[in-house]
Parts: C-alpha cells; structure tokens; sequence
C-alpha cells in the first residue's frame, strides 16, 4: 500500500479548531460564568427584563447551594411582577407603607441582597413620592428617602455600572438622542422642536410599553386618566395620530366601567378625586373629537348632577355644594365634610368647557349662581381672612366662609389635610371666574381676580424676610403667585394693561415677550425645558410607578427631599405650560379656560410653532419646519370672530412664499391649509378683509 505523503501545508485555522476541540476534554465548551459574576450582570443590567432572564439562567444552574436556591427563586418572583404584574404598584404599596421594607425573602448576609436594594429603594422612593401625608412632612419623608437612598448606596457599591441606581443618586441619566443645529432655525425654534420630540418621546413610550388591551396602563384608572394633563403641548397644541387614538381608547374604556356608568364615579370620596375619571376623560375628547355628541351628553350629564344633586340653596340663599364628598348617586351627610371648595371646580371642568365653546343658557344660569357666592365669600372677611381673598371652603348649609377647623385656611374636611389648605385649587376657581366674565360681560367676576392682585403686588412691594403669619393678607400675597396666570389671560382677552405691573414681575414668560423682541429670553426658557427633558429618561417612563407622577422624579432633588441639598443637574422641571402657550397661544393654564388660538393638525416631529399675535380678529404665528422637504399641514382657527379673512404666507421681511387666499369665518372652528418650505422661517397671517 502506497503511504500519501506528509503535507507541507500549514494546518487551516478550522482544522486547527476541530482538532482542539476533540482534545478538550468538554469537548470545547466555553467556560460557564461564576455565580458571582451572573449576579454583577444581573445587578449592573439596567433593563429589569434583561436582570429577569439573568437571574434565571442563574436558576438553572445545577451547582447553587440549597439556601442560595430558594432566596433566588424569591427575589425572582418580585422581579418577575416588577416586569409583568399589570399593577405597577399596588402590590408592594402597603407594606412599604407599613413597615418601610418589602420582603424578599433574601437575608442581608446573601450574595443576592444588594440586588432587592434595587427594588426596595425604588419601592420607598415612589411610594413617598406620591403620599401627600408622607412627602409633606419633614420627618415623614426623611423616614423613607434616607432609608431609600442607604439601600441605592448598597447597590452602588455592589454593582456600580448600573446608571439607573447612580440617576437615583443624583448622576443624570444621558440623552438618548441628540437634535443637530439645522441652518437658518432661530434659537427658540431649536430649543421648541426639541422640547416637543422629548416629550412626544415620553407619551410614546407609555402608549408602546404600558397601554394595556383594557385601556389602562397600570396606575389604576383614577391615576391612569391624569396623564394627559402633561401631554397638552403635543396632544392638543398639534395632532399625532397615535396619541389620539390611545386617548380616545382610554377614555371610553374608563367610561364603560361599572362604576363610572351614571356619568360619574359612584364611589363617594373627596371631590379632588371623584372629579378626576370624568373631567380626566371627558376633558381631552371635547379638544380631540369636538364634533361627537357623546362627549357634549357626557359633559351635560354633570351639570346635571351638580343642579339636582349636589349643590343647593345656602342658609343665605345663595348656591353651593353641599359636600366635598360626594358621588352620582348620594352626597355624604357628615357635617365633617359638609363644604364647598374651589376644588369643586375640577368636577365641572368639562361643562365649564362645554358653556365656553356653545355658550348654553342652562349652563350660564347653573355656573353664574355658584360663582356668584364664591364672589360674595370673597368679600367677606371671617374667622380672620382678610377680605377680598377667595376662602379655603365655604361651609354647607351656614355659608359660612371656614370649614370645621379653627383656621378659615385649612377647613379639616379632608383626612389628607395639605390637599385643601389654602389656596389649594384657587387658581382654578380664578379661571373660572374670568370664564364667567368672558361669558357674561358682568365685572363683578373681575372682583375677586382684582382683589387678590392688589394683595399680591403689595406682598412683593413689601421687604422682610419674616415668615408672615399664617392666614394674614401678607402670607396670602406670598402664595398668590399662581393668579399670574389668570391674569394673563384676561390681558390676551382684552388687551387690557391693568395687570401689568404684578404680570411684569409673576408671568417671566409675558415679561420677556415684552421686553425681548429677539426672542433670546424665550428662547432661554424653552432651552431650560428642553434641557429637563434631555435628561433622566427612564425616571419619567419605565422607572415610574404612580401613573399620576409621571413628571415627579425632578421634585425629588429639590432641597430636603431625597439629600438634604438640592440637585441642580436632576432638579430640571420642563415648563409645559409655556410649551403648550408658545405653540398654541394660550396664556395661563388649560384646563378650565382654554384660549388656544390654534391647533396645528400635523405631528410635533421637525417642527417648531410661535404664535405671535391672536385675538378676535387677528392670528400671526412664525414656523419654521426642520425636515428636508416642503411640508402640508393643516390647522384649526379656534378665536377669530365669523367673517372673511386674508391668509397669507411669508418670509419675515414679509416677501410672499405663497398666494394670499380669502377664507371664511363661520363658527368657533376654521381649518386653514399650508404647506411650508423645509428649513426656512415663515410667517403666517390672518387678517381680516377690508370692507
């Protein structure tokens, strides 16, 4: 037999593998991580579903010692809910609130207990986070926070990549993107498109990871229906499509419970609460489907309750709710409880909204009697407020102006007494009043909303350091900062100056508008949101556990909250209301008195939109669009009288980038159309015909 020669050749690098591998006596397998080391990736993972499935390859190894078996199978449990339980807090709450501890089921000896400080931290911090009793009392929230932070510091130490552990540390949580400088963009464009993308972020990611088939995302419905509050700016200034059908979604699956199937809630609570699943949902689909008569019968229907159910006659004639608690079927007879408050505003919110846009001759009878007593409590001075300031409660049936405590602001109705101290809801009730005054022309509206400006601008003009005493006229002034916004609003309705000077020193937005032609003030402001909004991510999306608290994680690095000294770099709160103003031109808040001149129907992607100029008869506005081809749009006219009007397009030297057209104002609702240039400043105008 003839022997094949040797071959000169190198040996391959696959041969050379293969035969390596039959050598090996595992036959090549790579090593399989330590113990410790799955429990580092598992506490530096940042992602709770990638640390689950870590701890479960964990599991599955066949070397664990028999205790350190059974404390992974617990942990894993907690984690397992902390990812899928559908409630995002309702188990773990009352036990942290019990005992300030959770139990795993993990000794603090174990390789595993730093992992459940991870969770046990985020448990204490959220939980204090959302309880009045606990985040409003010094030693109560040092109780949790310190307690938390101890435990984000064992963590730390154990697993010191994990970002999410360090942001609760006060290190900010990155950018996940960044927004390039387009050319020819002016500064308070840059800083507005990009607000709007990092919020449309966080809505997005709430509709993508925690809407659920049911309609709920995890908070309860009574927490869920608050979120929109925060989603205004790009929800009702613009339209994206995905946000509107979650909204839609959302509101009629709350409304189609049980509970809710008589219009309002029928569990009888305090009215801060029981008006949230009504005016939570019906609220935001009178702004996004005005035309659908359901949303007008379901705003009906609490007007109704309020005229037959809970308000009556006074013992001085005059109309007032007879309760702060109440339902849709009974209000609670306690004499406790027995009062109005200017919170009672939020149970009409949709209503009041309703008598806006249609201008109902019920709904002008029902609201003037009601705010007519709160004028004339106003005036009043008793129990030692001073008079012409709107009061804490107003007591059911005596009308007298104090609730069952001895102080007239802070009524006792309420077993959470920080939520109804005063002034609480007054800044609602003040945009109510200057609704009725819009309505109605009757300057007695104005009273109070004049009374409480000239006690505000005194408490400025006044020098001292003094803390006041508490109910005085001067500790009132120091807390009448709020009425700014009320005020702004009756100068964009009248064009009135009689609020400029508290305006000029309260509303910075108003001031820099005035007095910053080039716009450099406005844009530093929405610079600064823009900047709260870059940063800290997951503490506004996947790290929240209350669904009402989705733009708390800020607050919680202020002075005395989870360090003793305020964080600056985490302390970053986006100013939402001045996003939604510049866009839409509203001033003030939204929810009772909304004045927005426009809605722009495009989605709040490469676009940046200032209203200039609105009124009766008038509309201007700068756009500048940051994509790189023309872009049709749509909007809604919202303010402009019926009439003809010219639209026109330009550049800001006024040279035309489109035909002027005629259009015609015939109700409270006018679409115009446009398409704009990519990456130019342009100028829309509505003016109105010469005659």
């Amino acid at each position: 037999m003839r022997q094949m020669p040797l071959s000169t050749k190198p040996l391959g690098l696959p041969l050379i593998c293969l035969l390596l591998w039959a050598w090996l006596p595992s036959h090549g397998a790579a090593a399989e991580p330590s113990v410790e080391r799955l429990i580092r990736e598992a506490g530096n993972a940042e992602d709770d579903a990638v640390r689950l499935e870590i701890l479960k390859r964990l599991d599955a190894r066949t070397d664990l010692e028999p205790k350190l078996r059974e404390e992974l199978g617990r942990l894993t449990a907690v984690v397992q809910r902390w990812v899928y339980e559908p409630r995002l807090f309702q188990w773990f709450d009352k036990p942290i609130r019990a005992k300030l501890d959770y139990d795993f089921g993990v000794g603090p000896d174990s390789p595993l207990y730093p992992l459940t400080c991870i969770y046990r931290g985020r448990m204490l911090v959220w939980t204090a986070n959302e309880y009045g009793n606990i985040l409003g009392y010094h030693d109560e929230r040092r109780r949790f926070f310190d307690r938390a932070v101890d435990n984000f510091r064992i963590a730390n130490r154990a697993f010191p990549e994990n970002r999410i552990v360090r942001m609760y540390l006060g290190e900010p949580f990155p950018p996940l993107k960044e927004y390039p400088r387009v050319p020819g963009a002016p500064e308070w464009a840059v800083w507005q498109r990009e607000s709007l993308e990092r919020l449309t972020d966080v809505v997005l990611w709430w509709i993508e990871h925690r809407l659920q088939s049911d309609g709920q995302y995890g908070g309860g419905w009574d927490d869920d229906c608050e979120m929109w509050r925060s989603w205004v700016p790009v929800m009702i200034a613009f339209e994206h499509p995905k946000i509107t059908e979650a909204q839609a979604l959302f509101s009629r699956a709350l409304l189609s419970q049980e509970y809710m199937r008589d219009g309002y809630t029928r569990h009888v609570y305090d009215v801060e609460h029981t008006a949230e699943p009504s005016s939570d949902t019906i609220s935001p689909m009178m702004h996004l489907a005005p035309d659908d008569p359901q949303w007008r019968q379901r705003a009906l229907r609490l007007a109704e309750l309020m005229e037959t159910l809970w308000t009556g006659r006074n013992e001085r004639g005059q109309r007032q709710f007879k309760s702060t608690y109440f339902s849709a079927q009974r209000v609670d007879p306690d004499p406790v409880r027995a009062c109005d408050t200017p919170y009672h505003v939020r149970a009409m919110e949709p209503a009041l909204v309703l008598w806006l846009r249609t201008g109902d001759e019920r709904l002008r009878r029902l609201f003037t009697t009601w705010l007519d007593t709160w004028v004339d409590a106003a005036a009043r001075s008793e129990r030692g407020r001073p008079a012409g300031v709107i009061p804490a409660a107003i007591r059911w049936p005596s009308g007298e102006t104090a609730g069952p405590g001895p102080d007239w602001w802070d009524p006792r109705h309420h077993g959470e007494p920080r939520l109804y101290e005063w002034p609480s809801a007054v800044s609602g009730l003040a945009d109510a009043l200057l609704l009725a005054y819009h309505m109605t022309g009757d300057d007695r509206y104005l009273q109070p909303l004049r009374s409480m400006a000239a006690i505000r601008l005194e408490a400025l003009r006044t020098r001292g350091g003094d803390s006041p005493v508490p109910g005085s006229r001067l500790w009132c002034g120091r807390k009448l900062g709020f009425l700014a916004g009320t005020l702004a609003k009756y100068r964009l309705l009248t064009g009135s100056d009689e609020f400029d000077p508290l305006l000029a020193r309260d509303d910075g937005a108003w001031a820099a508008r005035q007095a910053d032609p080039q716009r450099t003030q406005l844009a530093g402001s929405l610079r600064q949101t823009a900047a709260a909004l870059a940063v800290n991510f997951p503490g506004c999306t996947s790290e929240v556990r209350w669904t009402d608290r989705v733009f708390a994680f800020a607050r919680l690095f202020g002075e005395d909250m989870l360090f003793p000294k305020a964080n600056p770099a985490c302390n970053r709160r986006p100013d939402l209301e001045l996003l939604y103003g510049t866009a839409t031109g509203d001033r003030g808040r939204f929810l009772v008195f909304p004045m927005n001149a426009v809605r722009w129907l495009t989605p709040p992607r490469d676009i940046a939109a200032l209203v200039t100029d609105c009124g009766r008869d008038r509309f201007a506005a700068d756009l500048f669009h940051f994509g790189e081809s023309p872009r049709p749009l749509a909007a809604e006219l919202y303010l402009l009288r019926p009439g003809p009007y010219t639209l026109t397009l330009a550049d800001p030297d006024g040279n035309p980038l489109a035909a002027a057209r005629r259009f015609q104002v015939d109700g409270p609702r006018t679409r115009i159309d446009l398409e704009l240039p990519p990456r130019r400043l342009c100028v829309v105008k509505a003016s109105p015909c010469p005659p």
